[in-house]
């Protein structure tokens, strides 16, 4: 079956505007073009466009989902696997997040007596969520499944203060490397205190620390776009800088 771009739009709940900018992007293409200039979309653009709102529903950036529905390896019913696997992670987070809000709105009233760390139980695990949505293909890559899976587990094993210990340390980290940054020097003595307080921060999620793997989680955050925007949103060049000064730490 074939349809127009008004068609497929209305099908799909989105805007012609929309489809004129995935073919734009090169993301979904036409079938072919009528002989009255108008967009036609056949069977394969539409499982397609079911693939790209997938996608987007998990939140991925459109140059993200082009690169993995024009791989060469695409596999479609693998990714159908992985999309349900997907949804229902979040759907067990928002049911996590529910019981935390119902619990919450019954302990105000007194019913109940929340214990603190029932209190943070969501929190974390949407700070897991979206860290494996953000950067779980790539971390996994690296480092393997049952080290992520460890290092989840820690995070939710971690006591209220623990967390707050964690949240707290991470800006720290934060507004300390981009003062080393300004100084310039990645083997100074205050990048070298930001190497000992990411070394301090990893022990809270990972079982055993070797300075190979903190070297190869710098090396990390320069290659892969996502972890070098986080800090060069902090100041430019902060993803590079902070490689230089582990590698210097580690050796």
């Amino acid at each position: 079956m074939e349809y127009s771009i008004h068609a497929l739009a209305k099908l799909a709940g989105i805007s012609v505007r929309t489809l004129h900018y995935y073919d734009e992007k090169k993301l979904l293409s036409p079938r072919r073009i009528s002989s009255n200039g108008y967009r036609v979309y056949g069977e394969k653009e539409v499982d397609s466009l079911q693939q790209i709102l997938f996608y987007r529903e998990l939140g991925l950036p459109l140059d993200e989902i082009s690169q993995i529905i024009h791989a060469k390896d695409y596999d479609f019913a693998a990714a159908l696997a992985q999309h349900l696997t997907s949804l229902m992670a979040k759907r067990d987070r928002l049911d996590l997040v529910i019981v935390n809000v119902q619990k919450t709105i019954s302990a105000s009233k007194g019913e109940i007596k929340m214990t603190d760390k029932e209190k943070f139980e969501g929190f974390k695990k949407n700070l897991i969520d979206e860290n494996e949505k953000k950067y779980g293909r790539e971390i996994r890559a690296a480092f393997g499944d049952q080290a992520v899976d460890d290092s989840n587990a820690r995070l939710m094993g971690l006591t209220p203060e623990k967390y707050a210990e964690v949240q707290d340390l991470s800006q720290q980290i934060n507004q300390a490397l981009k003062q080393a940054l300004e100084q310039g020097d990645p083997a100074g003595e205050t990048a070298q205190k930001v190497c000992e307080m990411h070394k301090k921060w990893l022990s809270f999620f990972w079982k055993n620390y070797t300075k190979e793997a903190h070297m190869g989680l710098a090396q990390t955050y320069v290659d892969d776009p996502r972890f070098r925007k986080y800090y060069d949103d902090i100041a430019p060049g902060c993803a590079e800088f902070l490689r230089d000064a582990i590698m210097i730490y580690c050796k």
